[in-house]
């Protein structure tokens, strides 16, 4: 049996943690001489009760969890977290059901930035706070995740990435709970710079720390229904793309930068990989708009920066309603989704390095079936890749796939056409936001959708955030038997 009271007591932290979040929209309401203050003043209360009881009853119990208690605490904290960060969106002034509610919280912490909510420019600013807050966690919990879960249990390919913290002359810090610390203060640095620059652009002071935390976690949610293109502003769009690309590297490389390390930042082969696909992209991109589409070079190459930069990290911000720009960018679109950035950042998707190492492994297949007696090894970032971590690599593309085919035609089951069923699977396993299409498109949302399709979506989120495989793992017979 799993002794469950090590994660029942990190659960509870967590949960007392974002108890101390619902505070911040309350008084915000409070100012505003909103009612919902009271709303998040009781729901704030009720997760901070439970959050305190699970501490103070659980406590006293095995400090170090194994591999077994590992797993279903990372699947389960995700799944409480959304459930009691559901309970605002329930009471609040935007009449949302428990299914609705559950959506845009699970949305929020896996930093997908799909929405159900109509009318974002005239929502409660309690709401539009707390949908930020919920994406702003939901980043740095990833990055924390990524850092130091992850790797222990070798999830797709990850333990290239222990491989590489366990060598002392590359280790960042001595333990995973201070390297956790100092990230989460460049995470902030980060977040208020971004603030700072959205504020002198243009933005308000509220709007400012809402996208601040939303672009820097690559997350999405805005005060608008038209994100950010309801401020019609180059600068912002300009802002927001810097952040974006930001958010999409590694945050381990930025303390090597803070330390005087900068080269490693660029010597990273995952980093230099991302950036040229960005600039590739971009580049296609405003070919297509410049000379197809008869765009203006300047708007061509703004819209196609911002747009695609948000498709690539996942972030899911829409500047025009890129289901006009014609077949072809919406394919690429398509796409690119999947890809994400690096490993260790905010974003979602496949990340980089496992494109990379099977951009490897192919040629050293190929090398075997010419040459069946020659010894061939596949390299990542100038290392060998061990067979286990390319089986892994793999088999998480593998599976992927499936899961993509299988939640694509269980959405067609509901009724749904086949751009929205299969966008929706898309940008729900790659953590993204919008889909593609008229119904889930950057011009629209996902509040049409069947309440099935919902709850199939957010497991889909979830699935995506946390890799396939830690979630899965869950529902074979042997784990539980140990």
């Amino acid at each position: 049996m799993i002794d469950i009271r090590p994660i029942l007591f990190v659960i509870g932290i967590l949960l007392t943690t974002l108890a101390a979040f619902m505070f911040l929209p309350a008084l915000v309401d409070a100012a505003q001489g909103h009612p919902d203050w009271r709303v998040f003043l009781s729901a704030a209360f009720f997760t901070l009760f439970i959050g305190v009881s699970l501490v103070l009853m659980n406590r006293g119990g095995p400090v170090r969890l194994n591999i077994r208690q590992t797993f279903l605490l990372t699947t389960l904290a995700w799944v409480v977290m959304a459930a009691f960060a559901a309970l605002p969106f329930v009471f609040a002034d935007i009449e949302l059901d428990y299914g609705d509610a559950f959506f845009e919280a699970m949305s929020g912490l896996t930093t997908t930035g799909s929405t159900v909510i109509v009318g974002l420019d005239d929502a409660p600013p309690g709401i539009l706070l707390w949908r930020a807050l919920l994406q702003w966690q939901g980043g740095i919990g990833i990055i924390v995740m990524a850092i130091a879960v992850l790797p222990m249990l070798g999830i797709g390919g990850m333990a290239l990435f222990r491989t590489e913290s366990s060598d002392q002359s590359e280790k960042v810090l001595p333990r995973a709970a201070q390297m956790s610390a100092v990230i989460g203060l460049i995470y902030l640095a980060l977040s208020l710079a971004a603030a700072v620059a959205y504020w002198l652009a243009g933005m308000t002071f509220f709007e400012a720390v809402c996208h601040a935390m939303t672009t820097i976690a690559t997350a999405g949610f805005s005060t608008s229904d038209a994100s950010l293109g309801h401020f019609a502003s180059p600068a912002i769009e300009w802002i927001a793309t810097v952040f974006m690309i930001i958010g999409g590297l590694p945050f381990v490389l930025y303390f090597q930068l803070v330390r005087g390390n900068g080269e490693l930042l660029w010597r990273d082969s995952q980093t230099r990989a991302f950036l040229a696909l960005v600039l590739i992209m971009v580049g296609v991109m405003t070919g297509w708009l410049w000379l197809a589409n008869d765009t203006a070079l300047e708007i061509a190459v703004r819209h196609a920066a911002f747009n695609t930069v948000s498709v690539i990290t996942g972030t899911g911000y829409a500047s025009t309603d890129y289901n006009s720009w014609g077949g072809f960018a919406v394919t690429l679109l398509l796409f690119v989704m999947v890809v994400g950035g690096c490993t260790g950042s905010t974003t979602g998707g496949i990340k980089m390095f496992r494109f990379q190492v099977i951009c490897a492994i192919v040629p050293v297949q190929i090398r075997r079936l010419l040459l069946p007696h020659g010894i061939f090894v596949a390299h990542y970032n100038r290392k060998p890749i061990p067979d286990a971590a390319a089986d892994s690599v793999m088999s998480f593309f593998f599976l992927f796939a499936l899961i993509f085919v299988a939640v694509a035609v269980a959405l067609a089951g509901f009724g749904l056409d086949f751009m929205t069923s299969v966008s929706g699977a898309l940008t729900a396993l790659a953590n993204v936001g919008p889909g593609l299409g008229d119904v889930i498109g950057p011009a629209g949302n996902f509040a049409s959708l069947p309440d099935g399709a919902k709850w199939l979506l957010a497991a889909a989120m979830l699935l995506g955030r946390l890799e396939l495989f830690t979630v899965l793992v869950l529902f074979t017979p042997r784990f539980w038997r140990g």
